[in-house]
């Protein structure tokens, strides 16, 4: 099997019609959707770009990290801590000091972490965004359990991200511009070293590379890129707690991950925007009864990324190429 079909390079003109459409779809939204609506968009693409950073690790380089959310939550508390009470603060110095302090933390973080291999590696990103996580849950200068409020969405001076159709233009610009440097990057020779890292590290290591500064270079990019995504969150939902650091956050994206498709980037989109509507969808379901059906959404979600796992192994997009009769993917 070549690369290209490995990992999606060169995508099916199915998948390829779908990113288009989903694309003039984003464009158009705002003017056609609520402003409720378009601030649920908003969230999806955020996390889309989150799911994109965990699938550099997990579908590019074959890492599965238990621990991604610790970069996302952290670069959230740093925009918090930033701005001050009374006033916003500029977006162009605290937004690249988000994402390079989320990138700091994941190298030094992977410094110790890519030295490990399979379930020792998901276990130690665990522990360690366990302690991130009670660093801040239980220290009330930083907030404590209950978090922190953000005053005033960043200053963009060129224009006013307190507007919402605004805030939603430059996030889809963001996710736009996440998802072309990721793919540029599968072409690369980074790309290339971290697949054959995936696909066979101990040859890797036998024609010369040294996979431990790919892999922490793979670790330190994917921690900037969910830096990123948590600093929009947190400019979106003007309040960040330690939650959003916490296991069910890494798991989610593992989810997304996991049902669009791993490996090509396009499938971490999909699938974030996937997970987030059937998340919405189940918690909505009527109560049968004396059971609450929308209580339990947590039992659907669960049987439905199964059975995709079953029938769908390779996500929403493998579907979507199986139907459309591509057979290169």
């Amino acid at each position: 099997m070549s690369t290209a079909r490995a990992h999606l390079e060169v995508l099916p003109r199915s998948i390829q019609l779908v990113l288009w459409l989903g694309l003039l779809a984003l464009l158009a939204f705002p003017w056609i959707g609520s402003d409720f609506y378009a601030q649920m968009v908003s969230r999806m693409m955020i996390l889309a770009i989150f799911a994109m950073s965990l699938d550099l690790l997990q579908g590019v380089t074959g890492l599965v990290s238990l621990g991604h959310a610790a970069y996302f939550g952290l670069a959230g508390y740093l925009l918090a801590f930033m701005t001050p009470p009374g006033e916003p603060v500029s977006l162009w110095w605290t937004l690249p000091l988000a994402v390079l302090g989320s990138g700091l933390a994941a190298a030094v973080i992977g410094f110790f972490v890519v030295r490990t291999q399979g379930i020792y590696f998901i276990m130690v990103t665990m522990a360690f965004a366990q302690m991130v996580f009670y660093l801040f849950f239980d220290n009330k200068v930083l907030g404590g359990s209950d978090g922190i409020y953000i005053n005033f969405k960043p200053d963009a001076v060129l224009f006013d991200l307190e507007n919402k159709q605004v805030f939603y233009y430059f996030t889809l610009a963001c996710l736009v511009g996440v998802y072309l440097f990721l793919r540029r990057l599968l072409w690369s020779p980074l790309g290339r070293a971290l697949n054959g890292i995936r696909i066979n590290e101990h040859r890797m290591r036998a024609m010369g590379y040294a996979t431990f500064g790919y892999k922490l270079t793979a670790f330190t990019v994917a921690g900037a890129i969910a830096g990123l995504a948590g600093y929009l969150w947190g400019a979106q939902t003007c309040y960040v707690n330690p939650e959003l650091m916490g296991f069910h956050m890494s798991a989610h994206a593992i989810m997304m991950v996991i049902l669009g498709g791993m490996g090509n980037f396009a499938g971490a989109l999909v699938g974030a925007f996937c997970f987030e509507y059937l998340l919405h969808l189940f918690k909505d379901l009527p109560t049968v009864g004396s059971f609450q059906m929308g209580k339990h959404w947590q039992l659907w979600m669960g049987s439905f990324i199964v059975l995709v796992v079953v029938w769908a192994p390779r996500g929403v997009l493998g579907l979507v190429q199986r139907l459309g009769g591509d057979r290169d993917a």
